[in-house]
């Protein structure tokens, strides 16, 4: 989420207008940030806000996000309760990190039209960075992007959002209007059309990852249909489901030797300062590093654990790491899984009977 108050240390901030309820104007995200942690500079660099985690990012084969912004100049902001927008000049705040996809199909990507959403997709195409969930017609918006690999594979990436995450209803893409690729539901039907859907761009060898948008912002329990709807994706193929909406991340499972993320958190925001849900202790990322065989089953999950300070990620220190191992562990035992904490400090994922060994953690 780099737009907002992310937007407004950077380089080129956008105008600091914004619509929301009680707050009129962005950079009161950065003073609340400030007043919880300390002086934020200004016209950082593009580098910034990844912090430390920028060189495990640049040396990933593939690195997939989902960006919730608008990163446009247009001053026509959608009639909703938040909208953030990054300017186009500072896409370099994600070039830098060697973004390969960013998927759109989500609760922001429309927030200042679809004028806005046009130039969005205008201003990562001349960054080099591939769009997947978002397009001009219908038919873009529901194409998957390509990542190419060293050893001559290629992780087909498709971006779906579903409408519990908060897409309205009339963003999903027309054949001649532009939008989103929107789920009209959680259906065994809906799982099957999307993978006949990907059918024909998916090549012997693909990894395949759905990256979703659903449910809401806050909350560990994961909704029947949200599984049902990942295993039955899992059982027609996909590789990965890589799920997204919570601003903390959500339960781990692997179904079938596949690796399904139901939320993964937030990873750069504004969201610094802000009170009424500490208990989840969003300030705490991950950056999710899975390692597939070729065929595409899940060898093993590293995550690395970050905090958010000053708009900017440094390593987690140990207590934090027990802390979200101990969370993520709670939270995906029901799903078979459990995190433990490496030697190095990094997260580890134990499934099936490496999950079972007794370690005194439930």
């Amino acid at each position: 989420m780099t737009g907002r108050g992310i937007d407004q240390i950077l380089r080129s901030p956008s105008p600091p207008a914004i619509f929301e309820p009680v707050v009129r104007d962005a950079r009161e995200y950065v003073a609340l940030a400030e007043a919880a942690n300390g002086p934020i500079p200004r016209g950082v660099g593009d580098a910034y806000p990844w912090g430390d985690a920028l060189p495990f990012l640049v040396r990933s084969a593939a690195r997939i996000v989902n960006l919730e912004t608008a990163v446009t100049r247009s001053e026509r902001a959608a009639r909703k309760t938040i909208n953030y927008r990054m300017h186009p000049a500072n896409v370099g705040c994600l070039a830098v990190a060697g973004i390969d996809v960013c998927g759109l199909a989500n609760n922001h990507a429309l927030d200042y039209g679809e004028a806005g959403l046009v130039e969005t997709l205008d201003t990562l195409a001349s960054a080099g960075i591939q769009v997947a969930g978002a397009g001009r017609t219908r038919e873009e918006a529901w194409r998957p992007a390509r990542v190419a690999l060293g050893d001559g594979g290629a992780v087909l990436v498709s971006a779906v959002a579903a409408r519990t995450s908060g897409v309205p209803a009339d963003w999903g893409a027309a054949p001649d209007r532009p939008g989103l690729a929107v789920l009209p539901d959680l259906s065994g039907a809906t799982a099957a059309r999307l993978l006949e859907a990907l059918t024909p761009a998916r090549r012997p060898g693909d990894i395949l990852v759905v990256s979703i948008h659903w449910g809401g912002n806050w909350g560990h329990a994961v909704a029947p249909e949200e599984r049902a709807f990942a295993h039955r994706l899992i059982d027609g193929g996909a590789d990965v489901v890589h799920g997204h909406s919570a601003h903390h991340p959500r339960p781990i499972e692997v179904h079938a030797g596949r690796l399904a993320l139901y939320g993964c958190g937030d990873f750069v925001n504004d969201y610094e300062g802000i009170g009424g849900h500490e208990a989840y202790r969003g300030e705490l990322r991950l950056l999710y590093l899975p390692a597939l065989d070729a065929d595409g089953a899940l060898a093993g999950l590293r995550m690395l654990p970050f905090r958010a300070r000053r708009f900017r990620l440094a390593r987690a220190d140990p207590a934090d790491a027990e802390w979200l191992a101990w969370t993520l562990s709670r939270v995906s035992a029901p799903f078979g899984s459990r995190i433990d904490v490496a030697p190095d400090g990094c997260l580890e994922l134990r499934w099936g009977a490496a999950a079972g060994r007794a370690d005194g953690r439930a």
